[in-house]
């Protein structure tokens, strides 16, 4: 559990330096097919982190077995506008969220972990969301860097 909270602590950074060295191009091109732009991922991940998987992993602490919501974050972003928002805030926001959720995490016992929720009609334990959000990381992390390193349109 460690290690993969490590991790997940290290994607906020990851994602302030990516919106900081990206231009103002960079931070509004958008990958092909519906992939967000670099805004678009620090807003969603913000997003995601507030609305979604805090709220999951108080509601696992708190209740038994509670019915976990999903997160329509293409919804979500049409409704917020992400492409007007600004990155940067975004990013410091997503840092500020995951901080709090690392340390819920980072505090909960064997016992704790192990308690259950149910989402998409599969029963998971707050390990296995922990292990989802570092899944969920990563392919944001591979979006970002393809971004990134991509030709401003």
């Amino acid at each position: 559990m460690k290690e993969l909270l490590d991790r997940i602590a290290r994607m906020p950074r990851f994602v302030e330096e990516a919106v900081g060295a990206a231009g103002p191009e960079r931070l509004a091109a958008r990958g092909k097919g519906e992939i967000f732009s670099i805004r678009e991922q620090a807003c969603h991940l913000r997003d995601l982190e507030r609305e979604g998987y805090l709220v999951r992993v108080r509601r696992i602490l708190e209740e038994d077995v509670p019915d976990l919501e999903g997160f329509d974050g293409a919804a979500v972003a049409a409704g917020r506008d992400y492409p007007a928002q600004d990155a940067a805030a975004a990013a410091r926001d997503f840092a500020a969220a995951r901080a709090e959720l690392v340390a819920i995490v980072s505090g909960a016992t064997s016992a704790q972990l192990a308690r259950q929720a149910t989402i998409f009609g599969k029963r998971i334990t707050l390990s296995e969301l922990v292990a989802m959000i570092d899944e969920h990381d990563r392919g944001h992390r591979e979006e970002i860097e393809s971004l990134a390193g991509a030709e401003p349109a």
